[in-house]
Order: C-alpha cells, then structure tokens, then sequence
C-alpha cells in the first residue's frame, strides 16, 4: 500500500515538473501586441530627472532652465542644489555688485582652478539707472542664488541662469544694514531710515514674504550680518539715536562699534553680547568654517581676529557655550595706517579662505593725506587669507566697472 501510494506521488510530482508539452493550455497562440510606449526624459518622475540634471555641466545650466517650465522649477529646488553640492559639481565663487548711474555690473571671482589662480570675470552688466540701488545694497546667497536688498527694492539674480528677478522688499526702509541666511531664511537687522530699526525681519524665498520675528536689542547702523550654527550675528555698527559727542554717548557708541549681538533664531533669544578683544572698531566681518573673522581698526593700526562660534555643551545638559578670540596675522597693509569714512572693506568666507575686499576708496590716498609715498593699494584690492596656512596673499583687483562693490560667496 506504502508502494502504491509513493508510486502515485512521484508521478504527480514528475507531471508537475515535466509537464506535457501538448497539452491545450500550453499552447500559446499569438496575440496582437500593444505597440510600444515612447518613453523622453520629461516623462521620468521628478527624482530620476532631478538625478540627470544635477550631472549637467554648469555651462548648460541657462539652455536647461528655458526647456520648460518644470525644469526651470526643478534647477530651483533644493534638491537640485543638494544633488550638486553631494556631486561635488558646487564651487565656492565671490560675487560682487555695483549699481552705478551707468547701470547696473556684476563680477565674479572663482576658485575652482588653482593652478590659474582666482580670476575676476563679467557676469552681469545692464545698462539701466537703479536709484534704489545707488547706496551700497546688502547681498546674501543661497546657493546659485544672490539676493540683493536694498532700502526699498530686492532682486534675486541667479548665477546659473543669468535671470534678474524682482522680489518683496523689506518691511520697513532701512540702509546699512546687517544680513545673514540661517537655515535657508534671510534675517536683517539694524540700520537706519526707518522708525522702526530695531525690528528683526525674517525672509522666507519660497513664500516671498518678510516678517517681524524680534526686536534688537541695540540699535545699530553700519553693522554687519554673520551666522554660525544657527545664531545671527549682528557686528560692530554705531547707536542710534544717542548724542556721540556729548557725555558718555561716544563712549556707548563706541561699545557698539567693538562688540557684536548674538540672536538664536530657532529659540527666538538674544543671547549675552561679545566684545571684540582690544576695543577696536569693526570695519569688516564674516563667517568661516565656524568661526568669525572680524577686521578692527584701532588708533593707528588694523588687527585681525578669530572668535570659536561654535556651539559647546557643557555634556550635563546644563547648557551651551562658545569659545574665545584668538588674534590672528594682520593683512599685509602700511603700518600706523587709520582707515576712516573714506575708505571700506567688504569681508567674504569662501571655503576655508577669508577674502577681504576693499571696497570703497583708496589706501594710497590716504597715505599720501598723512604725507607718505608708499603706492601699489589701489582702490579694489583684494586679499585672501587662508584661514588652514594661516598666511595672506593677493589676489586680482576688482574690475575697474566694479566701484562702491558689495560682496557675498555664493555656490555655482
């Protein structure tokens, strides 16, 4: 029976395996196929085309974004930036503006090739008068994107594309500002021409709108914007609204003008102020690799200083710190020298390096007011510190169109 029943299951199993190639049901016959789907690169989902755009080269990014408008969309997402930066396709480049009555130039000077060393190139020239642009502007980035506030206007110019568009001014006039981006929103503070210089404003790029988010504790003109870890930084400047000459007004003012506010925009906290070591004036200032790099300007010379903005916990939760000034080499510049209105710097971190730019007016004039001959620190020149080497050198001057410049690194 044991055999019966072992023989009947291994001839189910050898049909099961084996079965008869006559059979009805195996017998295909042919059918009418449905013609083949074309399948384009525009038919992909947004991910996969996203992954075959960010492998363009730079140089075909303008005829991309004019293919259609998903595209255009696409080259302006952040995805598309963060594909890039993951690819290593991003170079950290300067850019500087300048608005003059001639018209509107634009510059940038890359890194990306260091056996050539940084050249300056023309990346935007329009012959059209901007008033509102005629004092000096503040600039941000974010990514390929540049942000150009001014005290009533906005553009945003795209280093991809070459495309100028224009944005939602500030909420309330200001000029001489400070401005920084922190987790992708700009945040501006200070300055003057308006009622309301110690409002805070925060701006979102993809809604296209500001709002008020704090109130300065300090009223500040000519400052200067940094951010570090999630903190704004709002550096050097004058008060506002106290008599500089009379009683102890100057004294405050100068307090102001050596010493930077901390505002921790995810808490919405002003955190306790720094003072710059040695109670110079800051002239200029920015953001590298977690530190700020700030230009004082003392009685008769410039010092340079380094301040750990990095953020330090102290492990038992209790809370969170930074770390010191350091004073670091002096740019290479005549000594006894006292920079005044005449004379401005702009201070840019790309990468590792601290790129000083001078911006307004001209060392050699000031040399030859205090009766020394010394030549060769022209209006435009620019310097760079490698923050790694710690060592300075130059690098080409502005363009001779790029007058009265504001400057931002930006990613293209």
């Amino acid at each position: 029976m044991s055999e019966s029943c072992n023989s009947r299951h291994f001839s189910w199993l050898m049909k099961s395996c084996f079965p008869n190639p006559n059979h009805k049901s195996l017998i295909i016959t042919p059918q009418h196929l449905h013609p083949a789907v074309s399948l384009t690169l525009s038919s992909l989902p947004d991910d996969l085309l996203l992954e075959c755009l960010s492998r363009v080269p730079s140089s075909s990014l303008p005829s991309l974004s004019l293919v259609c408008r998903r595209w255009f969309y696409l080259l302006l997402s952040p995805s598309f930036l963060l594909l890039r930066r993951q690819l290593h396709l991003l170079h950290p480049s300067v850019f500087a503006f300048s608005a003059t009555e001639s018209g509107v130039f634009a510059a940038t000077l890359s890194f990306s090739s260091p056996e050539h060393g940084p050249t300056w190139e023309l990346s935007l020239c329009l012959p059209m008068n901007t008033p509102s642009h005629h004092s000096i502007p503040r600039l941000v980035s974010i990514g390929p994107r540049v942000y150009i506030i001014g005290r009533n206007s906005m553009l945003r110019y795209n280093a991809w594309t070459q495309h100028v568009i224009a944005k939602s001014p500030m909420l309330f006039p200001r000029k001489k500002f400070a401005s920084a981006v922190v987790f992708n929103k700009i945040y501006v503070a200070g300055g003057g021409g308006s009622k309301a210089t110690s409002a805070v404003e925060e701006y979102d790029p993809e809604t296209d709108t500001w709002r008020v988010v704090a109130h300065s504790q300090r009223r500040r003109y000519g400052c200067i914007g940094a951010a570090v870890d999630g903190i704004f930084y709002v550096i050097g400047g004058l008060k506002i609204g106290g008599a500089c000459g009379n009683g102890g007004g100057g004294v405050e003012a100068h307090v102001y003008a050596s010493s930077m506010d901390l505002y921790d925009v995810e808490a919405r906290v002003w955190l306790r102020s720094r003072a710059v070591p040695g109670g110079g004036c800051v002239v200029a200032a920015c953001a590298v690799a977690g530190y700020i790099y700030a230009l004082a300007s003392h009685a008769v010379e410039l010092s340079f200083w380094r301040f750990d903005a990095r953020r330090k916990y102290d492990g038992s939760g209790g809370g969170e710190g930074f770390g010191e000034w350091c004073r670091m080499k002096s740019p290479p510049m005549p000594t006894q020298i006292r920079l005044d209105g005449t004379v401005r710097f702009c201070c840019v971190g790309v990468g590792d390096k601290v790129i000083l730019v001078q911006v307004v007016g001209c060392i050699d004039d000031l040399l030859r007011r205090s009766g020394r001959s010394q030549r060769g620190l022209k209006e435009g020149l620019v310097l760079v510190y490698d923050s790694v080497g710690g060592e300075w050198s130059r690098a080409a001057d502005l363009p001779e169109v790029i007058r009265r410049a504001a400057c931002v690194s930006v990613e293209c």
